[in-house]
C-alpha cells in the first residue's frame, strides 16, 4: 500500500513459544489488535521491538510475510532493515521490496559505532546501496550521538541529498534541541524529509515541537493513546493533551526506565496483564522479568487507566 511519513506508525512485538521459535498465530493477532486502532498511518515489523537483533533472515521474511498478508490490505507495512553489512542490508531491502513492504526502516550498522560518524562517505554509501536495490522509501533510524551511530548533523543533509528516496528519518537523537533543529530544519527542505518522532519517554513535549508523527515500540500497547495525544497536539488542544500525557505517564516511566534495554520485555508483559498475549517470552540474552517489575508494571497500567483494580494480580 501507499506510504507516506506522518501520523502514528506503532512498531509491534513478536510472540514467542517457550522453545523460543515464533509463535505465528500469538504474533498475528498481536498485530491484529494494534491494526484495529483508528488513526494509524503504517505499522512498522521487524524493528527494535520485534528483537529483531535474534532474528535470521529467513525469520525475517517470514514474518513480514505473515504480517503482510494479516494486515497488508489495510495499512501499510513498513519493514526494519538491521544489518552491520551494507550488502547484507541490501538483502534485506530486495527480500522486503519482493514480499511487498510499503517502506523501510534503515538502522545504523553496529559496524560503524567506533568512529563511524567521522567518516560520512560510510554513511552515505550505506544509504546509496540500499537505494540502488529497492524504490521503496526509506526511513533513516537516527540514534543518540552517545551510542557512536547516530549520524552528525551534516552528514544526515549529505544523505538526503544523496538519496532522494530518504523521505524520513525516525529521530531517537535524545537531545530536545537537536530534535527541534531537526524537526524545523529538514521539514522546511526544498525536498522535505519528514521527523518521525520516538522519543517516547518525552512524546508530548516531542510532538509540541511539531514533527510530522511518531514511530514508537510502545505503540504496541498504547496506540490508541499515542493516537489521541497526536491529534489533540495537531489542534493546538493542550487541555485534552495534558489529559492523556497524564495517562501515558506511567507507563513511559514503566518502560523507560534503567535497564533501557528491557522496554520492550516489559511492554509484552503488559501484553500479558492485559489480557492481549498469553506469555511474554523473550529470546536470549534478554531475560524473563523478575515478578516484582511485572507488579510495578500492573501498577502502572492501573494509573494509565487500562487494568482495573479487580483485575489486579498483586495486593
Amino acid at each position: 500500500m501507499p506510504f507516506v511519513a506522518e501520523g502514528v506508525i506503532p512498531a509491534t512485538l513478536v510472540a514467542f513459544h517457550q522453545d523460543f521459535e515464533i509463535d505465528v498465530k500469538a504474533s498475528r493477532k498481536h498485530l491484529r489488535d494494534v491494526a484495529a486502532v483508528d488513526g494509524l498511518n503504517a505499522i512498522t515489523v521487524n524493528g527494535h521491538a520485534s528483537e529483531i537483533h535474534a532474528f535470521t533472515l529467513n525469520e525475517q521474511q517470514r514474518l513480514l510475510a505473515e504480517s503482510l498478508e494479516e494486515v497488508g490490505d489495510s495499512l501499510p507495512l513498513v519493514n526494519g532493515v538491521y544489518a552491520d553489512g551494507s550488502h547484507a542490508a541490501v538483502a534485506v531491502a530486495k527480500m522486503s521490496t519482493t514480499e511487498g513492504a510499503s517502506a523501510l526502516l534503515v538502522f545504523p550498522p553496529n559496524s560503524m559505532s567506533m568512529g563511524g560518524q567521522l567518516c560520512p562517505e560510510m554513511a552515505i554509501n550505506h544509504f546509496s546501496m540500499i537505494a540502488s536495490a529497492t524504490d521503496l522509501p526509506l526511513i533513516l533510524f537516527q540514534y543518540p550521538a552517545s551510542t557512536g551511530l547516530g549520524y552528525p548533523f551534516e552528514t544526515l543533509l549529505r544523505i538526503f541529498e544523496a538519496v532522494p528516496s530518504v523521505v524520513a528519518i525516525k529521530d531517537w537523537c535524545n537531545d530536545p534541541m537537536l530534535h527541534e533543529r531537526h524537526i524545523r530544519t529538514f521539514q522546511s527542505l526544498p525536498r522535505r524529509v519528514n521527523v518521525l518522532s520516538t522519543h517516547s519517554s518525552w512524546l508530548m513535549a516531542s510532538l509540541s515541537m511539531a514533527p510530522a508523527g511518531l514511530l514508537s515500540g510502545a505503540g504496541s500497547v498504547i496506540a490508541d493513546l499515542q493516537v489521541e495525544l497526536f491529534n489533540a497536539m495537531q489542534r493546538n488542544d493542550l487541555a485534552s493533551a495534558r489529559t492523556i500525557n497524564d495517562r501515558i505517564y506511567p507507563l513511559a516511566q514503566a518502560f523507560y526506565r534503567a535497564p533501557f534495554l528491557d522496554m520492550h520485555n516489559r511492554m509484552k508483559e503488559c501484553l500479558v496483564l492485559l489480557g492481549r498475549l498469553e506469555e511474554a517470552v523473550v529470546r536470549p540474552p534478554l531475560q524473563k522479568l523478575e515478578e516484582t517489575e511485572i507488579s510495578f508494571l500492573e501498577e502502572a497500567l492501573v494509573d494509565a487507566g487500562l487494568l482495573g483494580e479487580a483485575r489486579r494480580r498483586f495486593g
